[in-house]
């Protein structure tokens, strides 16, 4: 706690010394420097992306601060600053959702479309504590909206299939917007068979069916009052998952909000917006299509979500600031039923989350200082009250069996605080940040009932004795720009006390058929991790455009053991050519050997590998209707690999052609 309070009078003072330096100026907006995906409206999808009907997870593997765990070929869940779903938030429009799946197979990432978003907002470590208590970052999925104006109808059609797994895919949008009313529809259905790696060979239960509907709809009953409705209604079946033991028969999500927004005429509030919504998952694990299966289960989960935020942005001379007041409700439960060969034996039956009760309230604030013409602080702070309560008896008499004093429920208080300084002149600009925060443990961490890992093989078991996991952080970013030259470095260092993680417990005795043994979560002293990402881009003349990234990453815990996903060197380079409605664009990927792995959580050594792909892309028009075309080879050279963070090593697709087409008029 001294330690924390130094940290907080550290932060206050940083911000002290720097205004003291100059006095600030009252008419400069300062820059946000956070990471943006722009994905597109449905209209200008194809304008924006090489491969334009791609999942989500491929368009944010883009990002130097995001690498994806894939244990698929749907559904990969993301990992920001090479931290886990558990360290990191992911949000759509601002609002919270939990995936219903004990083993992860439905990240909040796959309940959306790229067809209904317009941009992915990436935050590093406590910049992205605005929605909730996190350490390693955020991603904020920003839903497609018309706005108001005179356009009228706008329909677009859109298709694509891929070789290599068979997938079909077919989407539609639907819009309308006059000066007072605007109405966005869409629709994607997509249908993929296995695909095959590298050497031509089948890889089994990596199908999957799915369909997105999205709709939002704004009304303007004064010219500064908004009302706003919104749904997006995801269902998949037949999912299959090669690097696991069971697949899914059914992931379906209804995500509702309403939202208010108003502009106040002369006044320092410049925006206020408040937002309700309601979220609910289901989730069933399915292993009846297996050929070989020891004992039979069914492992359905349940998540359900009631939330709300209330945000307030203003401008007092050179202060830009933010308020924002969030609370969420979410109830997580998961069953597993054992169905023995002898149907004569009792079925086994337990709670692998026993109706987990989340009770959430944020009060974050922001302060964008604009010192000068060239440079801004932005100082952000909250405080938050996490409560958590198993409302199963049989669960809480479950977990009592490890823990005797166990109580049914637990208050914890979540600070966070940062501090961060940008300046920006003649092409030149640079910034560091300094910040702390703390999280609560995960649903699993703090109240999984036996819960296999396929990774290393364990069966895990929450821990709620946890004490909350905390970090110190810092970040700086050096960039460069010219009219053809564009570069940037940046870098962060996390130092996470009371790590979390699964340690084996040897007195137990797994549940799981095949099982290695038990790991109870507990917590390590500290560990740290170090990411830092190089991005470059140079504009040869007016149709030709290079760019490159590479990407460094590293992590170690108090006793210098590697931590588990930790991204090795990995690096990406293109060059893209435009004249008038035609592109073209080649493009390697790959990653070096991974060294730093680690096999006490099931990792192992993965060689290095290097892809290169091809697409081309024409626009043209034929009286009122615009139509896109483009296609592709990714894999050209049909190379057979494995990256450090595919589950269980499975490969990835072989050579794929593609080709996406889109209408709209």
């Amino acid at each position: 706690m001294k330690n924390f309070i130094t940290f907080i009078g550290l932060c206050f003072l940083i911000p002290t010394v720097i205004i003291a330096q100059e006095k600030p100026t009252d008419t400069i907006t300062p820059k946000e420097l956070n990471e943006v995906i722009v994905i597109g409206k449905k209209t200008q999808l194809y304008e924006k992306q090489d491969k334009p009907l791609a999942t989500i997870d491929e368009y944010l593997q883009q990002s130097g601060k995001i690498d994806m765990i894939r244990r698929g070929s749907y559904a990969w869940e993301p990992i920001v600053n090479n931290m886990t779903t558990e360290r990191t938030l992911i949000t759509i429009d601002g609002m919270r959702v939990f995936g219903a799946c004990t083993d992860k197979m439905d990240p909040i990432t796959s309940y959306v479309e790229v067809s209904n978003l317009s941009e992915a907002t990436i935050k590093s470590g406590q910049q992205g504590a605005c929605h909730g208590a996190t350490i390693g970052g955020s991603v904020d999925l920003i839903r497609n909206r018309s706005g108001f104006s005179d356009l009228g109808w706008d329909t677009s059609l859109n298709a694509g299939f891929e070789t290599n797994s068979q997938q079909k895919i077919i989407g539609s949008a639907i819009n309308y917007t006059d000066k007072s009313f605007y109405v966005d529809t869409d629709f994607m259905f997509r249908d993929a068979e296995n695909y095959t790696d590298g050497k031509g060979q089948e890889v089994l239960f990596s199908q999957f069916r799915k369909f997105n509907i999205s709709a939002t709809s704004g009304f303007s009953f004064d010219k500064n009052k908004l009302m706003e409705a919104s749904i997006i209604y995801d269902k998949a079946t037949d999912v299959g998952y090669p690097a696991l033991p069971m697949d899914v028969s059914l992931a379906e999500a209804l995500i509702t909000s309403l939202k208010f927004e108003y502009v106040p005429k002369l006044s320092k509030i410049e925006n206020w917006e408040t937002k309700i919504y309601y979220n609910t998952i289901t989730h069933k694990m399915d292993d009846t299509k297996r050929p070989s299966v020891p004992i039979h289960m069914d492992m359905p989960g349940w998540s359900d979500t009631f939330g709300f935020y209330s945000k307030a942005k203003g401008v007092l001379r050179s202060h830009h600031f933010l308020a924002d007041l969030n609370s969420f409700y979410n109830r997580s439960v998961a069953e597993m039923t054992m169905y023995p060969a002898d149907s004569n034996e009792k079925l086994m039956f337990m709670y692998t989350w026993p109706d987990v009760k989340t009770f959430y309230t944020a009060l974050f604030l922001e302060d964008n200082i604009a010192l000068n013409l060239h440079s801004s602080l932005k100082f952000s702070t909250s405080l938050a009250n996490h409560f958590n309560k198993v409302a199963s008896q049989l669960g809480l008499e479950s977990l009592q069996i490890f823990y005797p004093n166990m109580k049914d429920s637990k208050n914890r208080i979540l600070p966070s605080i940062s501090s961060n300084y940008s300046y920006d002149k003649n092409g030149f600009s640079y910034g560091f940040g300094l910040a702390y925060g703390e999280r609560a443990p995960s649903v699993s961490e703090g109240y999984g009932f036996y819960l296999f890992n396929s990774f290393d093989r364990y069966d895990y078991i929450g821990n709620p004795e946890l004490n909350n996991e905390n970090s110190v952080e810092g970040s700086i970013s050096i960039g460069y720009n010219t009219q053809k030259w564009s570069t940037k470095i940046s870098s962060s260092y996390f130092h996470i006390s009371n790590y979390i993680v699964g340690k084996p417990d040897t007195t137990l005795v797994p549940m799981t058929i095949g099982a290695s043994g038990v790991k109870i979560y507990t917590a390590l002293d500290f560990a740290t991790i170090f990411n830092a990402d190089l991005n470059l881009e140079y504009q040869f003349s007016t149709g030709f455009k290079w760019k490159g990234q590479l990407v460094y990453s590293y992590g170690k815990d108090f006793e210098k053991q590697n931590l588990p996903f930790i991204s090795p060197l990995r690096y990406s380079s293109s060059l893209n050519y435009k004249k008038g409605k035609f592109t073209s664009e080649i493009a390697v990927q790959g990653n070096a050997t991974q060294t730093q792995y680690s096999p006490f959580y099931g990792e192992d050594r993965t060689p290095a590998y290097a892809i290169l792909n091809f697409d081309t892309g024409y626009s043209f028009a034929f009286e009122k209707v615009k139509c896109n075309v483009k296609a592709g080879i990714e894999n050209i050279f049909d190379t057979y690999y494995s990256t450090f963070s595919d589950w269980n090593n499975i490969p990835r697709k072989g050579r794929d052609f593609f080709l996406n087409v889109a209408f709209n008029f």
